[in-house]
C-alpha cells in the first residue's frame, strides 16, 4: 500500500498545520443565549415601486347597472320601513303622542270631540305608508339609475369617458 495522499490541498510537512475553529456549544436554555448576528440564508426581494396605470371608462353595462340599483334600492326600502317602525315606537314610548293629544285637546277647546293622534296615525298606519313609499323609492331609484347608464354611455362616446388612475401601494 502507497501512502499518497489523495487531498490535494495537504501538504504533508510543508508548513504549519491551520485547525479549524471549534463550534460554540449550544445552551440547553432555549431562548436565553446571546443574540447572534447570522446573516439570512436568502435576502429579501427589494420593494418594487409604485405601479400607476391610467385607464379610461368609455362604457358602463346597463344591465348590471340596473341590477346593482335594484339591489341597494331595496335594502334602502328596508331601511326605511324599520326606520320608521322604531321612530313610532320610540314616538310611543315617550309619550308624545300623549302630549300633542292634550296640547290639541287645549286649543280646540271642549267643543271639539276630542281627537286622537293614534287613531290618525297607529302603526299599522305608519307602515303602510312607509311601505309605500318604499316601493315607490325602488322603482323610481332603478329607472333613474338605468337611465343615467345608458344618458352617460351615449356622453362618453362622444367625450371619451372618464379617466382613472390606479395605484400600487
Amino acid at each position: 500500500m502507497s501512502s499518497t495522499n489523495s487531498n490535494p490541498r495537504s501538504t504533508s510537512g510543508t508548513g504549519p498545520r491551520v485547525k479549524t475553529p471549534a463550534r460554540p456549544a449550544q445552551r440547553p436554555g432555549g431562548g436565553q443565549s446571546a443574540p447572534v448576528n447570522r446573516q439570512p440564508l436568502v435576502k429579501p426581494a427589494p420593494k418594487a415601486k409604485a405601479r400607476k396605470a391610467r385607464l379610461l371608462v368609455s362604457k358602463i353595462d346597463p344591465w348590471s347597472v340596473l341590477k346593482m340599483a335594484f339591489l341597494l334600492s331595496v335594502a334602502l326600502g328596508v331601511v326605511t320601513v324599520v326606520a320608521a317602525i322604531v321612530l313610532w315606537t320610540v314616538l310611543d314610548l315617550t309619550g308624545i303622542f300623549d302630549r300633542v293629544n292634550t296640547l290639541l285637546g287645549d286649543i280646540a277647546g271642549t267643543e271639539s270631540g276630542g281627537f286622537d293622534l293614534r287613531e290618525f296615525a297607529s302603526l299599522g298606519q305608519v307602515v303602510s305608508f312607509s311601505t309605500i313609499i318604499a316601493v315607490v323609492n325602488v322603482l323610481l331609484l332603478t329607472a333613474l339609475s338605468m337611465l343615467a347608464a345608458v344618458l352617460y354611455n351615449i356622453a362618453s362616446t362622444l367625450v371619451g369617458g372618464i379617466g382613472v388612475t390606479l395605484t400600487d401601494d
